[in-house]
């Protein structure tokens, strides 16, 4: 059990529908680590003696990476000039093959570090050695959903992968560890690498369950060539196999039409907007305006570190800003206010989570504070509300951050994780990617 405490801090975003900015703010924690009050000062109620935490600079909630594959951090840089299908096929899947559950637990470890690091408390990530991706972001103190991938491959069948997931939700639930840091969800990889028959028994046992599917959809032209064909779209086949009708991340979702749009907006479905790795890997650039005026859900990922290759989301919020606002001609087209709120209570949204990416009561007191002694806020903080968002955004970004709470409970101090020996971490994962990727080392 942890003390409650109080958080004051000059500027306070609580990431509310406004997106506002709280000047001479307040965030109180309970014992159990969830807020019970944020916002100005003034209106705060009695601190009755508990501890009182004065920040210098920015108090917001933790970023919410929507799709990633973090424990790929042994692959970074490997077949990074290869389009999409030739790099999973020629260099990433061989390579995973080869990979053991330590592998994957370095690899995580290092990954929720570095997330950590930039102010990333909460990750949607599907992968496989589940066990082993769940105790390393356990151990680093992250928020983790966790949907173990299965394919339809000789020797890696998806019946028993689907198995699997079910016991280990029967027997865990969807959400358990400290602070509820592990929700547990379906990863079919996607609707080109499954059957139909696949995507069916998945819809049918995660509705079972109430848990979420989180699957790849629509990321380059030319994989799902023999879908489309079939089924008009991959989001037609998503609804046609039930997949619609209950909780649906989609992740990357580039090509889409604007029915498939209104056919993700009225099933309530989330998206995960990852602009770096599409654009690393030419899969093309979403239509995010057109998403986000068909009142779809979205979040913004990273993808993995091997296809980023960073786990920066600042970085993904400018890139999601840049592309937008180039594509479309329209400097408005999204606005540091509109890109920070996609990175934090958007990308709950996209999970279909309402107590993370807000700081506000019953929801866990997830945080992130950023400095405001640097060049990028020479001008300080008595500025005009979207001045400091712009300045927090496009000129501070990830090198901001300080310090990091998950649950309540700090996780990062100064710019370094607290449970992790940074510096061993990063030699595991060295060990890691020479017995991956041998011809290498």
């Amino acid at each position: 059990m942890k003390l409650a405490r109080r958080f004051h801090a000059p500027v306070v975003l609580p990431a509310d529908a406004t997106f506002s900015v709280v000047r001479d703010g307040v965030v109180d924690v309970g014992e159990h680590g969830r807020i019970t009050y944020c916002g100005p000062r003034s209106e705060a109620p009695p601190a009755d003696g508990r501890p009182v935490t004065l920040l210098p600079g920015l108090l917001m909630p933790g970023l919410i990476n929507a799709h990633a594959h973090s424990a790929m951090t042994p692959l970074r840089g490997a077949g990074g000039d290869l389009p999409l299908l030739s790099w999973l096929n020629d260099v990433i899947w061989p390579a995973e093959a080869r990979m053991r559950p330590s592998d994957a637990y370095a690899g995580m470890l290092l990954g929720c570090v570095e997330m950590l690091q930039h102010g990333v408390t909460t990750s949607a990530e599907m992968y496989m050695h589940g066990e082993s991706v769940v105790q390393a972001a356990l151990t680093a103190g992250s928020r983790i959903l966790l949907a173990p991938a299965y394919f339809d491959r000789p020797g890696e069948g998806w019946q028993g992968a689907l198995k699997q997931i079910e016991k280990w939700i029967d027997a865990d639930g969807l959400r358990f560890g400290p602070g509820d840091r592990v929700e547990l969800c379906y990863g079919p990889h996607s609707a080109y690498t499954l059957p139909a028959e696949a995507l069916r028994a998945t819809a049918e046992s995660a509705a079972d369950r109430g848990a979420l599917v989180h699957i790849h959809v629509a990321e380059s032209l030319t994989e799902d060539q023999e879908q489309r064909a079939e089924y008009g779209s991959v989001p037609l086949l998503l609804g046609e196999t039930g997949l619609l009708n209950g909780r649906l991340l989609a992740a990357h979702a580039v090509h889409l039409s604007a029915h498939d749009i209104r056919l993700l907006a009225d099933h309530g479905a989330g998206v995960a907007h990852c602009p770096g790795s599409n654009a690393k890997l030419a899969s093309g650039v979403a239509r995010l305006t057109a998403l986000r005026a068909g009142a779809v859900a979205v979040g913004l990922g990273t993808d993995g570190p091997a296809s980023n290759d960073d786990l920066d989301l600042w970085e993904e919020m400018r890139l999601a800003m840049m592309l937008a606002r180039a594509t479309t001609g329209d400097p408005l087209a999204l606005t540091a206010r509109e890109a920070l709120s996609m990175a934090t209570r958007g990308g709950a949204a996209a999970l279909g989570r309402d107590d993370i990416g807000v700081l506000s009561p019953g929801a866990w007191a997830d945080m992130v504070h950023v400095a405001v002694d640097g060049p990028h806020f020479a001008t300080g903080l008595d500025v005009p509300d979207p001045q400091l968002l712009a300045n927090l955004v496009w000129a501070a970004g990830s090198r901001a951050v300080r310090d990091v709470w998950v649950a309540g409970e700090q996780v990062v101090a100064a710019g370094e994780p607290l449970h992790v020996d940074r510096v061993a971490a990063q030699r595991a994962v060295a060990a890691a990617a020479a017995h991956m990727l041998p011809a290498a080392a």
